[in-house]
């Protein structure tokens, strides 16, 4: 197969970026950061469901979230929900594979010249900082597969749900609408499988809820953010199709 025409072309593209971006979310989330002091705010202090000193900690993974929503919506809207399904499944299954190889990768014997390394004037062990880094715990990663899965075919069936009621028009209330509610249920499924079932924790259904809670937040807002960006985008796939090939394939995508 050779991908001669635009929309094979365009579908390999987004396909690409999705995929892409999906595995490097996984990998960078090991990474918590504060959202208020890298913008340069003071931490907020929050209290929900008697779960004092909240504030926005997120996962470095969310800097690549956008990019897979607007992904998963532009392939929703040109290619329909199967091309969605199928790529959602195969990254799973590519996640999966790629932290099998780290796992591998965890066990090799380190060479002795490489171990103990300075670092920004620091002395490092490379071998524990690599194991530390990539060595996520199992049930963080079944917890983010399954929610990334669930999340997924939420936000595909909501989109088509959407599109079915309001036609070609209003592209932001199916898109960030099925975004807002895909994250929803993505928020609070990784944190309940990662550290409420998980039983190196002891965390609480409240505990849950209040955390799910500040990441849905951060994601609503973000959501909301990238829907300019997302006409955008719509924009230039539009230009680069033409709009009689657009048109086609918008059809064709809300037929399922």
């Amino acid at each position: 197969m050779t991908f001669k025409t635009k929309e094979s072309r365009l579908l390999l593209i987004l396909g690409s970026f999705f995929v892409a971006n999906a595995i490097l979310s996984e990998f960078i989330g090991v990474k918590l950061f504060s959202v208020e002091e890298t913008l340069g705010f003071r931490k907020f202090d929050i209290n929900l469901f008697g779960v004092p000193n909240l504030s926005f900690v997120m996962s470095a993974g969310v800097l690549t979230w956008p990019i897979i929503f607007i992904m998963t919506d532009i392939i929703n809207e040109y290619f329909g929900i199967k091309q969605v399904r199928f790529l959602s499944i195969l990254t799973a299954i590519l996640i999966a594979f790629a932290f099998l190889v780290v796992w591998g990768s965890m066990h090799l014997s380190a060479a002795d010249f490489w171990v103990h390394q300075k670092i920004n004037g620091e002395d490092l062990n490379m071998n524990n900082a690599f194991s530390g880094i990539f060595g996520q715990g199992m049930w963080i990663i079944v917890g983010s597969i399954i929610a990334f899965i669930i999340g997924q075919l939420a936000d595909v069936l909501i989109f088509h749900r959407i599109k079915k009621i309001t036609g070609e028009k209003a592209l932001w209330l199916r898109a960030t609408g099925s975004t807002l509610v895909s994250q929803f249920i993505d928020s609070f499924v990784v944190i309940f499988i990662a550290f409420y079932l998980n039983p190196q924790y002891d965390y609480s259904l409240e505990m849950v809820a209040a955390i799910g809670l500040v990441n849905y937040t951060y994601k609503f807002i973000v959501a909301i953010l990238m829907t300019p960006i997302l006409y955008v985008v719509h924009a230039i796939i539009d230009g680069y199709l033409g709009k009689d090939l657009a048109n086609k394939l918008t059809e064709m995508a809300g037929r399922g």
